[in-house]
């Protein structure tokens, strides 16, 4: 029904805009009450915008950037949270949460999604998949962030289902943000009845992690899983491998801990990872994230775009030390300088 209407809209609409633009405000009049009255104004809006001339677009992209209220809300509470001070950021946004309207909000045919690079995107398509017809969020509509700053700084003052509900609707626009997920699995960590949740939160995000600190963050996180589990041997491979790519204190107190408390157990890294592969648990990054780097790379040095292909093999080496990342780095890096 909605692809019948809107083609029948598109078979009307002629080479005159200025007639067009009147004939898809009828439209949107005609349709108002519709039962996918959403989703069909939000196609016409589409149609209105291709009306427009190239100044009507470039003044409307003009007053978009000078009013950006979530750009300028974030601006302002930035350095107060950098600098640890989260009560007056809190209560800003929450003020801002009170009268901000609903955006880019998924319908009955489209549903909306920002992603930080590419390789999220793929990351997407491969291990959850569209539903309906992708629509992109625009990079001057920081969306994700507004819901994910807010997120954090209500769970900060443990305000546990309003966070949950904020960090839910950042997973919404980005569900492979592994920065969101582990966010959301300090909810389930300590404002839940099981740790059921906590585990399967963080699976998911080891999947998705392409920063070393967040695969780090994901093996703490299940090194404390196995510890309330009384599965003491398991929770240290995983402590003691997640070092491999974070050297925190966290990690390496809770070693510290485990091992006081039993006979100083020691573990080779050959043998927490046979522990950690015993249990069914992804070892180091997932293998697909990185044969997408290594695409990406390669599609990006035959094109010449080196800047891009810079982007890639940094996350690359990053996750895996690789010499020969580093050596491609370096030449890369000469010839944006040529």
């Amino acid at each position: 029904m909605y692809e019948e209407i809107i083609r029948e809209i598109k078979a009307n609409l002629g080479e005159n805009k200025d007639l067009n633009r009147q004939y898809l405000s009828s439209q949107m009049e005609v349709y108002k009450d519709h039962p996918y009255n959403k989703e069909i104004i939000k196609e016409i809006s589409r149609m209105m915008w291709d009306c427009l001339s190239e100044d009507e677009k470039q003044e409307f992209i003009d007053i978009s950037e000078n009013e950006n209220p979530i750009m300028d809300i974030l601006n302002d509470i930035y350095y107060d949270i950098e600098n640890g001070k989260y009560d007056v950021p809190r209560e800003e946004l929450g003020k801002f949460m009170e009268t901000f309207p609903d955006m880019f909000e998924d319908d009955l045919v489209s549903e909306y999604h920002y992603f930080t690079n590419p390789l999220e995107e793929l990351i997407f398509r491969k291990y959850i998949g569209l539903e309906k017809e992708l629509r992109y969020i625009p990079d001057n509509q920081p969306l994700l962030d507004l819901y994910y700053v807010y997120g954090f700084l209500l769970l900060e003052n443990q305000e546990y289902d309003k966070a949950e509900e904020y960090l839910k609707k950042a997973i919404r626009i980005n569900p492979v943000s592994a920065r969101i997920i582990l966010e959301l699995t300090e909810i389930y960590k300590i404002h839940t009845y099981t740790l059921n949740e906590f585990f399967i939160r963080t699976c998911d995000a080891l999947k998705y992690s392409y920063y070393p600190q967040d695969i780090a963050r994901c093996y703490r996180n299940l090194g404390y899983y196995y510890i309330e589990e009384n599965q003491i041997k398991t929770a240290l491979a995983l402590f003691i491998y997640s070092m491999e790519y974070e050297a925190s204190p966290l990690a390496y107190t809770e070693i510290k801990y485990i091992q006081s408390k039993n006979d100083n157990i020691e573990l080779t890294l050959k043998e927490c990872i046979e522990i950690i592969e015993d249990k069914n648990i992804q070892i180091g990054v997932n293998p697909f994230i990185l044969e997408t780097l290594n695409e990406f790379i390669k599609e990006y040095d035959e094109n010449k775009l080196y800047n891009q292909e810079l982007y890639f093999l940094n996350l690359k080496f990053d996750l895996t030390n690789d010499e020969k990342a580093l050596e491609k780095m370096n030449d890369t890096r000469q010839k944006l300088r040529n």
